[in-house]
């Protein structure tokens, strides 16, 4: 049975496409309690790739090891491997507050910082060192905000607080914040799901605009979401990585009957 998504026209997966990130045998423990098990996948620069599958599967934990988020969590224990241009960020000489630089991620829920919207964007890169105050700071966050698609609307309020937009020009503005540190991969944690069709759509435009520059990885529920933006998509179940392919191949010829079953609604 195939799936009636329209899928956009995606490049398959090959040798020739530049691999960004690649976990190796993955797995992690809260407390004795297994999460993930052997995870092990090929993540393509300059693409999305859409993490999907029921809740509890283990899709958000496997985003949050990318950046080594997990690591706040007592009695997490990771084994295996995330490797990002060669590195493995879990080897002992890596600094994850590093790894979070140059891997950025955008939660569920919009959380802009108590502070002005340019204070939201400028914040950081000024803590890292990446801008002094002054013009250059100026040009990051305009810039920022633009590639967010949010500079038109809020240029001439940027001493307002950012907590007072709209929900979908919040999460925007989160990843204007996340975007303006640089990062070359943006994780992104089911970002639509507490937002309004009309932002949504904005959302997965502008995740179709900024996979020119950065790779990114979304958790999502929404399976048409899922064929609408990424290229290559992971179905995940009971901790386990079932199926990766492009996307096209999963939504339209799926290989494995358990992927088929769930997104055609058999259960998940």
């Amino acid at each position: 049975m195939k799936f009636d998504i329209k899928t956009k026209a995606r490049t398959p997966i090959n040798a020739n496409r530049q691999i960004k990130v690649q976990s190796e045998d993955l797995k992690l423990w809260y407390g004795q309690k297994q999460a993930l098990f052997g995870i092990s996948m090929d993540i393509y620069k300059n693409s999305i790739t859409a993490l999907i599958g029921p809740s509890g599967c283990g899709k958000s934990t496997f985003l949050r090891c990318l950046n080594r988020m997990n690591d706040l969590i007592t009695g997490v224990n990771v084994d295996g491997k995330v490797i990002i241009d060669g590195k493995n960020i879990y080897d002992r000489d890596v600094d994850e507050v590093s790894v979070r630089k140059k891997i950025g991620m955008v939660f569920q829920q919009p959380n802009p910082f108590p502070k002005s919207i340019y204070e939201n964007v400028s914040y950081a890169p000024i803590k890292h060192g990446i801008v002094k105050k002054g013009s250059d700071c100026d040009e990051l966050v305009e810039n920022s905000l633009k590639s967010a698609g949010l500079w038109n609307e809020v240029k001439d309020i940027l001493k307002n607080p950012g907590t007072g937009l709209s929900g979908g020009q919040q999460q925007r503005l989160c990843i204007a914040r996340t975007i303006a540190v640089k990062p070359e991969v943006i994780l992104m944690d089911e970002p639509t799901s507490a937002l309004d069709p009309i932002s949504t759509e904005k959302i997965e435009e502008l995740m179709i605009e900024l996979r020119k520059d950065f790779t990114i990885i979304t958790v999502t529920h929404n399976m048409q979401q899922a064929a609408r933006v990424s290229d290559y998509t992971a179905f995940f179940h009971l901790g386990k990585l079932i199926e990766y392919a492009d996307t096209e191949s999963i939504f339209v010829n799926p290989k494995i009957k358990q992927t088929e079953d769930y997104i055609t609604g058999r259960f998940g």
